[in-house]
């Protein structure tokens, strides 16, 4: 992520720690696989692409393409943080000042601030900055931005204009493959059996599926016991 010199202390603060798992190479499921292959592909050819919107609902994995992102960039040797829109809000739209410096912004859950002219009008001139530098703004959003209450034609207008690309919900199939992927990841021995019964009980979101295997994985360290159907009941009380 960016040093000092690029960014201020509340970004040092609140900038995003880059998950290890969050990147373009370890994103699952079939559903939004090829919409991941077309992000790579323009960030591994940005020079025409001043920015990137990414569509979808909550538990889509927006915020791990946005990770992937700027995890790609760090590896090109470039400067990138990734800022979570929901941290910024309380330290007003000043917070985004300085951002111009680094070659990948990414911004989580940007239509937090539609409807907020203080923050458009700064996200638009932060767009302008970056494009007159070279380089690249990286945002997420709930839906395309002319479907979404911006007020400021002009921003609605640059993000209609750079690559959009629009994730779908994830099915139970596409769920499965993340958790079982997932568990390896993390060198848990998960059984397909154990995996479907751990889906029929939890949530639907992706995000609370994964926080029930960060839960298991801790237990089962402490325990050292593998990951059967008696073991996921008791932790999880189920």
């Amino acid at each position: 992520m960016g040093g000092p010199a690029a960014v201020n202390s509340s970004q040092l603060v609140l900038g995003v720690r880059l998950r290890d798992d969050a990147r373009f190479d370890n994103f699952h499921g079939d559903r939004n696989n090829e919409a991941a292959l077309r992000l790579l592909s323009v960030f591994k050819r940005p020079d025409d692409m001043p920015v990137v919107v990414v569509c979808g609902d909550s538990d889509t994995g927006k915020s791990h393409l946005l990770q992937a992102a700027c995890h790609h960039a760090e590896a090109q040797a470039k400067t990138a943080v990734c800022l979570s829109i929901a941290e910024l809000e309380p330290f007003g739209p000043g917070a985004l000042s300085g951002l111009d410096t680094l070659d990948v912004v990414a911004l989580d859950d940007l239509d937090r601030v539609a409807g907020k002219a203080d923050w458009e009008e700064a996200i638009f001139h932060l767009y302008n900055r970056l494009y007159d530098s070279g380089h690249m703004l990286v945002v997420s959003l709930s839906e395309v931005p002319g479907s979404l209450p911006f007020l400021l034609p002009d921003l609605v207008s640059r993000l209609h204009h750079g690559f959009i690309v629009q994730l779908g919900i994830y099915r139970d199939d596409d769920r499965l493959k993340i958790l079982l992927a997932r568990a390896e990841q993390r060198g848990l021995t998960m059984t397909n059996e154990v995996a479907v019964f751990i889906m029929r009980r939890a949530p639907r979101g992706l995000g609370e599926l994964l926080g029930i295997l960060d839960t298991l994985d801790e237990n089962s360290l402490q325990a050292q016991r593998r990951l059967t159907i008696p073991f996921v009941k008791t932790v999880m009380q189920w």
